[in-house]
């Protein structure tokens, strides 16, 4: 393993039974970076993190974070990190400043400077007019932001965010967003898990894709998406022309798989010089486009090529909202 490395891991893995549900991961996290672990509901990710954290015991392999083996040195590697998980443990009784003092505490800091700690936290977080509010009443946006200065009391020098932004409207995620880049630039590395394609491009420096326990691609974002290739032209359709409008582009180029019953995906060498001869096609076929996208390679494009399948459910289109610039 490197010891330089914040985080190293050879052949992680862990199993509930007879289900494997991390299998050899291997990744290396250099000091002061973002790193994205980009993967769907289920595919190993916060199992990952819950080993990387000493939260859960892996089955095989083995795995060192900032320094100090993740079985041997628990106490240690406890010592150097921070932790927000999806689910906050946020008592809804306590207030907002209340909780931060208690968690100084508990990492040790004198009743003063847990106090001043606290005082910095919350209003680096954008809490102080709700620092004497009981936690119950925050919102969604809150209790992330309150449970991110939670972990950060004792400055840790690994950060482990997973999720944080899940179910959080456009302008909360763009808080965390500011804020992970921000504590980034203080030197902090942030291991951070995401199932949404923009936060992975947006945020890490390298990103690891995980599908069904495994590690299918590593790397910057902008060399995985250069890895994928030609651009697509993406295709809304009446349903009843779907399979015509296929069999059509599929004389043009590359079909990649759909992503309703609606769109027709169809990879184009030549880029937006193709349209023309796509619209061409598709109109001497009598088949009507209700929109027409040229669309560059993405996040998503990496997973399709490695998958076979997009990293987000049909369900879950809904929730993925932009995030304001």
């Amino acid at each position: 393993m490197d010891g330089a490395a914040a985080i190293s891991v050879e052949g992680l893995e862990r199993a509930f039974g007879d289900v494997l549900a991390v299998q050899g991961v291997d990744l290396a996290v250099g000091e002061g970076e973002i790193y994205g672990f980009l993967g769907p509901n289920g595919a190993g990710k916060t199992t990952t993190v819950r080993m990387l954290t000493t939260l859960l015991l892996p089955t095989g392999g083995r795995a060192t974070v900032a320094g100090h083996d993740i079985v041997s040195e628990a106490r240690q590697v406890r010592a150097s990190i921070g932790v927000a998980l999806q689910e906050a443990a946020l008592d809804p009784l306590m207030t907002g400043r209340e909780l931060i003092r208690l968690q100084a505490t508990l990492q040790g800091l004198p009743g003063g400077e847990g106090r001043r700690r606290a005082d910095d936290l919350l209003e680096r977080v954008d809490l102080v007019g709700a620092a004497d509010r009981r936690v119950g009443s925050y919102s969604g946006g809150m209790k992330r932001r309150l449970d991110l200065a939670a972990a950060l009391v004792h400055e840790p020098r690994v950060l482990f965010l997973d999720e944080p932004t899940t179910g959080l409207d456009p302008v909360s995620r763009k808080t965390i967003w500011d804020e992970v880049r921000s504590l980034n630039d203080e030197g902090t590395t942030v291991f951070l898990t995401t199932q949404y394609l923009e936060e992975a491009d947006q945020l890490a420096d390298n990103v690891a894709i995980i599908d069904d326990g495994r590690i299918v691609a590593e790397g910057t974002p902008a060399s995985l998406k250069a890895d994928v290739g030609n651009p697509h032209v993406r295709l809304q359709l009446e349903e009843g022309s779907i399979a015509r409008a296929e069999e059509v582009c599929a004389e043009i180029g590359r079909l990649l798989p759909p992503v309703d019953a609606r769109t027709v995906l169809v990879e184009v060498e030549g880029g937006a010089a193709d349209i023309p001869r796509v619209v061409r096609a598709l109109d001497d076929a009598g088949i009507e486009v209700g929109s027409l996208e040229l669309v560059h390679p993405s996040l998503d494009d990496v997973f399709v090529a490695k998958t076979g399948h997009h990293i987000r459910r049909d369900e879950d289109e809904a929730d993925e909202q932009p995030v304001p610039a």
